[in-house]
């Protein structure tokens, strides 16, 4: 499917939800398909779907505790890496990824201002090493970074900002790889 028809699909599966207030299955199943559209390194990728899902499933988990906006988490584990050039060294993909959302914005986000704003700096900001006290922020990238162990790295507290994230990483890489399919919830991602 080419960027532009998956994008007119979108806006139809959007007419049709409306004024969508929280991130409906269809909702994401339709975001998931435009970003597989344009996302270039296939399911196998180390940043493409089964990292996403990752992601999704440690912050949904990490947002128990930190009062997260769970709609923010969601779409960031969906769009984060989604503009990576390649699988290695690729600094810019995240402001790439946030710069996607302007140009697709409003025919497929239902966010208001203020939620959209959160989710293009966590996708913006992904990659800095920053923390944060920001809960939302702070549960997107802990997510995101608990799942460095994929590419051989063990994911380090000093880059967790929140209580979670920080614990998470105490626990041994192959305990964390084996509880990482405990957590992934299977029923919207099972296409990939």
């Amino acid at each position: 499917m080419s960027a532009g028809g998956g994008l007119e699909k979108m806006r139809k599966i959007v007419r049709r939800i409306g004024n969508v207030k929280s991130p409906s299955e269809v909702w994401l199943a339709g975001i998931r398909d435009y970003v597989m559209s344009v996302f270039q390194w296939g399911s196998n990728s180390i940043h493409g779907p089964k990292h996403w899902q990752r992601v999704e499933a440690f912050g949904l988990s990490i947002a128990e505790s930190s009062g997260a906006d769970l709609t923010v988490v969601r779409l960031f584990a969906l769009l984060h890496d989604s503009c990576r050039l390649d699988d290695g060294e690729d600094p810019d993909h995240g402001p790439r990824a946030a710069e996607m959302i302007d140009r697709i914005v409003p025919t497929i986000f239902a966010l208001d201002w203020n939620r959209l704003e959160l989710l293009k700096q966590a996708i913006r900001l992904h990659t800095s090493g920053m923390t944060t006290e920001d809960p939302t922020l702070g549960t997107c990238w802990d997510a995101d970074r608990l799942d460095i162990g994929r590419a051989g790295i063990t994911p380090s507290a000093r880059y967790m900002s929140t209580v979670a994230g920080k614990q998470n990483t105490a626990i041994s890489d192959s305990h964390l790889l084996a509880r990482q399919s405990d957590i992934i919830p299977s029923a919207p991602w099972s296409e990939f």
